[in-house]
C-alpha cells in the first residue's frame, strides 16, 4: 500500500511540475489539483485500513470502501465548489437577514463585500456605525450618509439637541437635516473614519441612507444583476 501512496503522490507531483507554467492540470487550477492528489492519497490510505481491518465477507468490505470513497468525493466537491456554496449561504442569509454581506478576498488581496438585492428590489446593508449596527438603504443618489431621527437616537447622537440647518429632499418631501460627523462607518471589513452625514427631522425618513460620502471612498462599486459589489 505504501507503494500505491507513493505512486499517487509522485504522479501528482510530476503533472504539477509539467504544467507549472500553464497553471492548469486536467482543467483544474494547480492548487486545486494538488489538493485533489492529497485527498486521493488519503482515500487510498483509508481504503487500505478498511481492507486490513476487516475479516468479513468481500461484499461488506467493498461496501465500506465505497462509503469512504463517497465521503472523500463529497469533501472534494465541497472544496471545488466552495465559492458556489458561499454564494448559496449568502443568499439564504440575505433572505433571513436583509443586508447581510458576503465578504470575499480579491485576487489582489483586498476586501470585497457582496450585497444581494432585497425583495423590494433595493440593496440594503447591515452597517456598523460607531460600533452599533443598523440597516441602511444603499443610495448612490444621496450625496451623504443620511440617518433617520430614530437611527440617530439609537446611535446616541442626541438628535433633539442638533441644529437642523440643511434643506434636503426625502421620499416624504422637503425636510431639514442636521450635519454630523460619524467617527466610524463600516460594512464588513471595509471601514472608514470621519464620515460626513446628516440627521433628518423626526418622522421624515423611514430608512437611513448609505450615501456617497461613504460610497465615494470605495475602490469600486459594481452592480451585477441582483448583486452589488463593494471593493475596498
Amino acid at each position: 500500500m505504501l507503494s500505491v501512496l507513493l505512486a499517487i503522490l509522485a504522479a501528482g507531483l510530476a503533472f504539477l511540475v509539467f504544467n507549472h507554467d500553464s497553471g492548469v492540470t486536467f482543467g483544474f487550477a494547480n492548487d486545486d489539483f494538488a489538493r485533489l492528489v492529497q485527498l486521493s492519497a488519503i482515500a487510498a490510505l483509508l481504503s487500505a485500513g478498511v481492507l486490513a481491518g476487516r475479516r468479513g465477507p468481500l461484499r461488506e468490505v467493498l461496501r465500506n470502501i465505497a462509503l469512504w470513497l463517497v465521503i472523500v468525493l463529497a469533501l472534494v466537491a465541497g472544496y471545488l465548489y466552495r465559492m458556489d456554496l458561499h454564494q448559496f449561504a449568502a443568499r439564504i442569509s440575505a433572505g433571513l437577514i436583509p443586508g447581510s454581506p458576503l465578504v470575499m478576498t480579491t485576487s489582489e488581496g483586498g476586501a470585497e463585500v457582496v450585497l444581494y438585492r432585497a425583495r423590494d428590489g433595493h440593496f440594503k446593508a447591515q452597517v456598523s456605525i460607531d460600533d452599533q449596527t443598523i440597516q441602511m438603504l444603499v443610495d448612490t443618489g444621496a450625496s451623504t450618509v443620511v440617518l433617520s431621527y430614530e437611527d440617530a437616537e439609537r446611535l446616541g447622537l442626541d438628535p433633539a439637541g442638533l441644529r437642523y440647518s440643511v434643506q434636503v429632499m426625502t421620499a416624504n418631501g422637503a425636510a431639514r437635516a442636521a450635519p454630523v460627523t460619524l467617527d466610524s462607518v463600516a460594512i464588513g471589513p471595509i471601514d472608514r473614519t470621519r464620515i460626513r452625514a446628516l440627521v433628518t427631522e423626526e418622522g421624515r425618513l423611514r430608512e437611513s441612507l448609505l450615501g456617497m460620502s461613504f460610497l465615494s471612498t470605495l475602490g469600486s462599486l459594481q452592480m451585477q444583476t441582483d448583486q452589488l459589489r463593494l471593493r475596498d
